[in-house]
């Protein structure tokens, strides 16, 4: 199957995003403009513009709906705050229902708020999170599983955001994480794609895709040195992709294992969203094709399209044409 026949496919998949959907704030600040607090004496940074787009899973979503994706919802926990308004307007602005997330009054939306230099464009500030270090509450998890369970047959492609770098406080908790394998073996024609910052091992039955540094991290959590057939096995995924960033993907499942490598980017402009861009490309083709080797060569053209862009760029049906070509051509 062509990349021209993914793309055509595209359209009439629906996909669900779950877990830790949060905003990104891009702040402009002047550096002539920091100025001392009269008060305490304490430097400002003077904010003179700011832009928000979905982060994190919402990452995800953006790339989902920017190929053209039939459907497009996101699932996840935002507060009863500016942010998650912000979060909310920034979701259907790009298409992408929000009518899945739960509201919880006890809960600061997942925010990542970026200083970026107006004269130079450049993110040179420490970055200023809004976390959540609680473990959810306990209706609030109920919830969200339940969410899940309603929306899973709906949904062609489920797509599992697992971004919190604290111990708690993320969406995907330990039931959220038996939910969805008993949802991917209820439904077992239904793509459930895993993307796990800090926690990979944790999951059972479904495609996960760590990046190396992530994989080699659970395999050191499981007693064990970098043995991804190990860890394979250890989570019991139908598919393991881990990233290698400009070298390639290197897929295991049950019977074998194989190398995808990249196409050579000359001098990419920026590789933040890089796997999301490539996780929402190559679970949507694997969707349409079934194959893991063309999933990860889609997802692979679809992320050589967003790292030569500022910021967590995504890449159009148009744009994964022309790339095609171009890379064909050489």
């Amino acid at each position: 199957m062509t990349t021209l026949d993914i793309l055509a496919a595209i359209p009439k998949l629906s996909a669900l995003v779950a877990g830790d959907i949060c905003l990104d704030r891009w702040c402009h600040y002047d550096a002539a403009a920091g100025e001392p607090s009269r008060e305490t004496g304490i430097p400002r940074i003077g904010v003179v513009s700011t832009a928000v787009t979905p982060g994190a899973g919402g990452t995800v979503a953006n790339n989902l709906a920017a190929l053209g994706t039939g459907q497009v919802a996101v699932l996840g926990v935002i507060g009863d705050d500016g942010c998650g308004y912000d979060l909310r307007q920034a979701l259907e602005a790009r298409s992408i229902s929000p009518d899945l997330l739960v509201n919880a009054p006890d809960v600061q939306t997942f925010t990542y708020t970026k200083l970026l230099n107006s004269m130079t464009g450049e993110e040179d500030l420490p970055r200023i999170d809004f976390i959540n270090t609680r473990p959810l509450a306990a209706e609030i998890e109920r919830e969200v599983v339940r969410r899940l369970w309603q929306a899973a047959p709906d949904f062609d492609v489920i797509l599992v955001s697992d971004q919190a770098e604290t111990t708690t406080g993320g969406v995907v908790t330990a039931a959220v994480r038996d939910a969805l394998s008993a949802i991917a073996t209820k439904w077992p024609r239904k793509v459930v794609w895993v993307d796990s910052r800090m926690r990979p091992e944790l999951f059972r039955g479904v495609i996960v895709k760590p990046n190396q540094d992530e994989a080699d991290a659970a395999c050191a959590r499981l007693g064990f040195e970098r043995d991804y057939k190990r860890l394979r096995r250890h989570i019991d995924a139908p598919l393991l992709l881990v990233t290698h960033g400009p070298k390639g993907v290197l897929l295991l499942d049950e019977a074998q294992q194989h190398w995808v490598p990249t196409r050579p980017v000359e001098r990419p402009v920026d590789i933040c969203g890089a796997g999301d861009s490539f996780s929402a490309g190559s679970a949507l083709a694997m969707r349409v094709t079934g194959n893991p080797v063309a999933a990860a060569r889609f997802g692979n053209l679809v992320a050589s399209i967003t790292i030569m862009k500022k910021g967590t760029g995504t890449a159009s049906p148009e744009e994964v044409r022309m790339a095609e070509e171009a890379f064909a051509t050489k």
